[in-house]
């Protein structure tokens, strides 16, 4: 991971995002020392789903596995 002031970056600014698209690298932007920024590549990739995305249970009646006495009950 690269860093580099802002003066710089704002003198090469079109410069360090070609180099970003072609290394995949980010950049942080830092303002006095201290980070300001992260500039990254962009990725098309769709996020995976959760760790917990197969652990829920979808039912189309939620009645039945109750029964209707003790739905009832339940309100």
């Amino acid at each position: 991971m690269k860093t580099m002031g802002i003066t710089d970056f704002k003198a090469h600014a079109l410069q360090v995002l070609g180099q970003i698209v072609d290394t995949k690298e980010h950049v942080i932007v830092t303002k006095r020392g201290k980070p300001l920024a992260e500039v990254i590549p962009f990725s098309e990739r769709k996020p995976a789903p959760g760790k917990l995305s197969e652990a829920l249970v979808f039912e189309k009646d939620i009645v039945s596995p109750l029964g209707e006495e003790m739905w009832d009950a339940a309100r």
